[in-house]
Parts: structure tokens; sequence; C-alpha cells
């Protein structure tokens, strides 16, 4: 029988380099692959960085707030007091009615340093983000040296759970009944100019564990949202 036709026979030494070949082509390209990605990875991590560093700086705190930006300060007492509130909470309502005077009345005795919070926890009951609006509305008034006065008027007229709650209009209505008027108190809370300032503030609480409405730590610790529990854990840490 003729040979011709026949493909000539590979040595196994041939066929074996040409193997090796192949696997040296497939690990190249894998690890340029690999690398690749990497690449990849490293550029998002340092994306993500760069961009969470600009979210977490870029707010401006009103004036009155404390020098982390997560509250307004009203006092100078030796006691430290903090208060988180949201503007469309009922036991916030109820809380204020029943222990805000004697936060005040301490504040005026020289006993507490007050930093209230005014957290954006509750959006989902309102159809317009209320709890933010209100929030950033009440930085507006702390910006004016009215914020103590203006968040007791949005106690008072506090709309329902679930409502749109009140609009920018209301919100700037509200403010006249504390002495706030004119342009520029108006421009804020239409423009939402404490919006970010907001949303740290909402952050950091959850941040530092608050979960709920009202929260009242009297020297770092949680104590009960009322009249008598406060009184006595201000005497007990002073």
């Amino acid at each position: 029988m003729s040979d011709r036709g026949k493909k000539p026979q590979r040595r196994p030494a041939q066929v074996v380099r040409e193997q090796m070949a192949r696997e040296r082509r497939r690990k190249r390209t894998l690890w340029t692959s690999v690398g690749a990605v990497l690449v990849l990875v490293v550029a998002g991590l340092i994306g993500w960085a760069v961009s969470a560093s600009q979210d977490a700086g870029d707010f401006t705190p009103p004036g009155g707030a404390n020098p982390e930006g997560t509250g307004i300060v009203l006092g100078t007492g030796p006691v430290n007091v903090d208060v988180y509130e949201d503007f469309i909470c009922p036991i916030c309502r109820q809380f204020e009615q029943q222990a805000g005077g004697t936060l005040d009345q301490l504040v005026a005795q020289g006993k507490v340093r007050v930093t209230y919070h005014p957290v954006a926890f509750l959006n989902r009951f309102s159809s317009t983000e209320y709890s933010t609006r209100s929030s950033a509305a009440s930085g507006c008034a702390a910006q004016s040296g009215k914020f103590r006065e203006y968040a007791k008027a949005l106690f008072d007229r506090q709309p329902p759970e679930g409502s749109a709650g009140l609009s920018d209009d209301e919100l700037v209505n509200v403010a006249t009944s504390v002495g706030l008027a004119g342009d520029s108190f108006a421009a804020c809370v239409r423009e939402n100019t404490f919006e970010k300032w907001t949303e740290h503030v909402t952050e950091e609480a959850a941040r530092a564990g608050v979960n709920g409405t009202p929260t009242v730590l009297v020297a770092g610790k949680q104590v009960q949202a009322s009249a008598e529990a406060i009184s006595a854990a201000v005497a007990a840490a002073g």
C-alpha cells in the first residue's frame, strides 16, 4: 500500500512542544485578562472612595450647628443633651409638648447644652418627603437664629402621617409666626438650601445607632423621652 496522500506523522517531542506553547499562550491570555479586571476594580474603588469623600463633605451646615454639622446647639451648660426628632413624628410632637419646656428651662438656667438633630427618618410617611423638607427648612431658621422657635411652630402645625405634609409656601408662612420674614428665608426653603445638610444629619444619626424618634441622650446615655427622666439624668450628670 502506498504512503502517498497520508499526513506526515508528528513526532512525540513535537506534539509535546506544541501543547506547551498552547498552554503558555493560554496562561498569558488569562493573566492579561485578570490584570485588566484588577485595574478596573482598583480604579472603581478609587473612584468610589473619591465620590464618597466628596459626598460626605458636600454639605453646608446652617448657623448654630455643632462642629460635626450633625445638629443645632442651644445653651452652653456643662451637661450635653442630644435630642433626635422628626417633624412628622407624632410622638415627637407629644414629647415637645411634655418635655420641650423643661429643656428650654434647663438651657436658660445654664445647666445643659442641647443639640437638636432634625432627622428625616419618616419620608415614607408623606408623599413629598416632608421629613427632609421640614428639616431643611429648620436649617433655614437656624441660619437666622430662630431654630427653636421655628421647630416648635412646625410641631404645632404638624401634618398627619400619610399626607403630603406642608407645602413649601406653608413652611414659609409658618416662619412668619416666629418673626422670620423676607425673601431670603423663602428662597432658602424653596431652593432646599439645607437638603444635603439634612441628609448628613440623618446619616450620622443612623451611624450613631439612633433608629427611632424621639431619642434623647444625656451625657451620652439614652434616657426615656420625658421631662422627669431628662431632669433626673441631668441632675445626676451634673
